[in-house]
């Protein structure tokens, strides 16, 4: 019996053959397909300004730096999330401050923001985690109480869309706040490989983007190439090589073509599950709040009270089922040992104890899900 894997990237011909023809074009790093993807990017999500980089690390990396959040500075920000958002924060030498997040979107609860501002509160940093949108009504009417600039880690969701204070709905990225950050991790719902983008509708944000993501060089290569006159560079800032590759772009504008189905049956399995698994008394599916639509990047459910999180997960793969555990809690591992927690994170210690992430991706056949539901039921007694 096969195994059915938690994730799995849908790529084809026409990415294969994309990236062959971007090899053989003799320009395989960042170069004209970078500037076509980042156009076709923008277009999709609304944003004026859509920069590529080489991951949503380096994307949260950037906007930190581009908003000058530097050493001695407090970014505000959750524990439950993928450890590279904390580890940023510390990339610039300043110290993530961890709030809780609600019980019921595992996103950065608002109400909790206020308390945790401080003279040296440089940026909010919020997750619309596993391709659920934050509340970012509540959390921008915050920031702006505080003048502070609000960075959206949205990694996990592109495709999915939110309204703001009773407005229409719209996609993720425009960006709401200051500046977005997406992923094209396998795991997301759209992949390079791997790579990120930063979208925002300051253009003096994105020409420090732009800057920083190539070696602070004054002037780009690709620029240089295509002069009649010769250009002598400078460097007048430390940057980085957090460049995309021609060949990334290129599967990355396939895959954008793809977007909107494979976000349709993204929503279409998610709805399977919700019904099948109504029968596992005590289990806890997803909900989107009315305000947001996610993409179903993740589809997690929270265990009745009586399983133990280990032991399903390993009744599952026993029975050829790959699904992980509740998203982690930065401020658990070793390496956060020494941040102080100004606050108590029961809710994300909870989320990260009781939740799973069961398989969920374009392609899963009816049948594949029918076996993750009845393995469940079987795992949960």
């Amino acid at each position: 019996m096969s195994t059915i894997p938690v994730a799995k990237p849908m790529l084809g011909r026409e990415e294969a053959d994309a990236a062959a023809e971007a090899v053989l074009s003799g320009w395989v790093t960042q170069g004209p397909r970078v500037v076509a993807f980042e156009a076709a990017f923008a277009d999709y999500v609304g944003a004026p300004h859509a920069c590529a980089v080489s991951s949503a690390t380096t994307a949260l990396h950037v906007a930190l730096l581009a908003l000058g959040v530097g050493q001695g500075d407090e970014v505000i920000t959750v524990s439950h999330s993928f450890i590279a958002t904390a580890n940023v924060v510390r990339y610039c030498d300043a110290t993530p401050v961890f709030v809780d997040v609600d019980p019921v979107t595992y996103n950065m609860d608002p109400r909790l923001i206020a308390a945790a501002v401080t003279d040296r509160t440089r940026a909010i940093l919020c997750v619309h985690q596993i391709g659920m949108p934050c509340d970012m009504g509540e959390i921008l009417h915050v920031a702006r109480e505080h003048d502070l600039p609000v960075i959206e880690d949205a990694a996990c969701a592109i495709g999915s869309m939110l309204s703001v204070d009773g407005g229409p709905l719209e996609q993720v990225g425009r960006p709401h706040g200051d500046i977005a950050c997406f992923s094209f991790h396998p795991r997301k719902v759209i992949t390079t490989g791997d790579g990120g983008m930063l979208t925002t509708r300051d253009p003096a944000l994105d020409a420090k983007f732009r800057l920083l993501r190539q070696h602070g060089m004054s002037v780009t290569d690709a620029v240089r190439h295509n002069s009649a006159q010769v250009i002598f560079e400078t460097y007048d800032e430390v940057g980085y090589n957090y460049r995309m590759t021609d060949i990334q772009a290129a599967v990355g504008i396939e895959q954008l073509k793809r977007l909107p189905g494979l976000i349709e049956e993204r929503r279409r399995l998610a709805a399977r599950y919700d019904a099948a698994l109504a029968a596992i008394d005590g289990l806890g599916t997803p909900r989107e709040p009315n305000w947001a639509r996610t993409n179903w990047q993740t589809y997690a459910v929270r265990l009745p009270d009586r399983c133990d999180q280990r032991a399903v997960l390993q009744s599952l793969l026993d029975d050829g089922i790959s699904a992980r555990r509740g998203i982690m809690c930065a401020h658990r591992e070793k390496a956060y040992a020494d941040l102080p927690l100004p606050f108590p994170l029961p809710v994300s210690e909870a989320a990260q104890d009781r939740t799973i992430a069961l398989p969920l991706y374009p392609g899963m056949s009816d049948a594949d899900q029918d076996r993750v539901v009845a393995a469940l039921k079987k795992a949960c007694g």
